[in-house]
């Protein structure tokens, strides 16, 4: 992105007002971050992860191979803890707590920093400081999950290696006051690997087993296994697929893409040229719950008064992003 995008995202803050006052500037692309000239740093592996990672996704394939065994019940179950695990994720730890998009009631926090320990995406604090650092410095040595270094760098290599200095340093440098102030957070952080076993493997595993009769290893493996590593590919693609696979109708400067099958799988989150054109909207999209169930379930928050001040951009400012940087291929809806 350069000098002159970077003061348009400024500009169009302005613009819509009132509604973006109260978010974050860490989130904002700072185009004054240079990468440094010379060698790279050498790769080096975390095999724990690796062999994590391969465990995982072994275990899943097994998973699929016992779905077709599974009771109508299990499957169902299966269902509610990928979309609470998901909502934990995108309603919560993105929307919410990196972007500060709209203002959640204690009720709603601790629902969605349970839905996020079951994720089992990191803690919410660790969470949040990487998607902030990611924003700050896309597609740069200091992004965590940079999209240039490759498809399969930005979906799980990442995970795979160390940080790239420049990741670590930029995100101990970022103002995360609002984090450390958040009880909710901090409380999950310090019980953060409790929460994972009881809440992303234990919880999914026994309710069908006590309820219904379904038997351990299948819940273990189905409602379990698969089900996490299929909201953790679905999670990795926005990193991955969306910053380089569709069109770029709002900024055609930077990577990210508005992709349909990511928003399908992430519940709303693949409309990603929009959202790092926008990152302080609330829906990170301008078509509402149109493949967006996590911009639906905020909606349906903010009726029942557990969430509030929903910050989102005028359509006036959307046209005239479009017309200033977009590539052409904008559509009404």
């Amino acid at each position: 992105m350069t000098e002159t995008e970077t003061r348009t995202l400024h500009d169009d803050k302005q613009q819509n007002g009132a509604a973006v006052a109260e978010t974050s500037v860490e989130d904002v692309f700072d185009d004054t971050y240079k990468m440094k000239e010379g060698p790279k740093p050498p790769r080096m592996l975390v095999w724990r992860n690796i062999i994590l990672m391969t465990l995982l996704h072994l275990g899943a394939l097994y998973g699929l191979v016992l779905l077709p065994s599974a009771s109508v019940s299990t499957v169902a179950w299966t269902a509610v803890c990928y979309l609470i695990s998901a909502l934990g994720v995108t309603a919560g730890a993105h929307r919410l707590w990196s972007h500060r998009s709209y203002k959640a009631s204690f009720p709603l926090r601790v629902f969605l920093a349970l839905g996020n320990s079951m994720a089992f995406q990191n803690d919410i604090y660790e969470w949040a400081r990487d998607h902030r650092v990611h924003h700050k410095y896309s597609e740069t040595d200091a992004d965590p999950h940079n999209a240039t270094r490759g498809f399969f760098f930005s979906h799980v290599g990442w995970l795979m290696v160390r940080k790239h200095p420049d990741v670590v340093e930029k995100g101990k440098k970022l103002e995360l006051s609002d984090l450390k102030a958040d009880k909710v957070v901090m409380f999950q952080r310090r019980h953060y690997k409790l929460s994972v076993v009881m809440l992303c493997f234990a919880v999914p595993m026994l309710v069908p087993w006590y309820f219904w009769g379904e038997s351990l290893v299948l819940a273990y493996f189905v409602p379990g296994l698969l089900r996490y590593a299929v909201m953790l590919n679905a999670t990795w693609l926005v990193n991955s697929a969306a910053h380089l696979y569709g069109n770029r109708p709002y900024d055609k400067t930077i990577n990210p893409r508005e992709n349909p099958f990511v928003a399908f799988s992430a519940i709303g989150e693949g409309f990603h040229n929009y959202h790092h054109t926008f990152p302080f909207d609330y829906a990170t999209s301008e078509f509402g719950v149109k493949l967006n169930i996590t911009t639906a379930f905020i909606d349906l928050m903010c009726f029942m008064g557990l969430a509030t001040d929903p910050k989102s951009v005028s359509k006036e400012v959307i046209m005239a992003r479009v017309k200033r940087t977009g590539e052409g291929s904008h559509k009404s809806g």
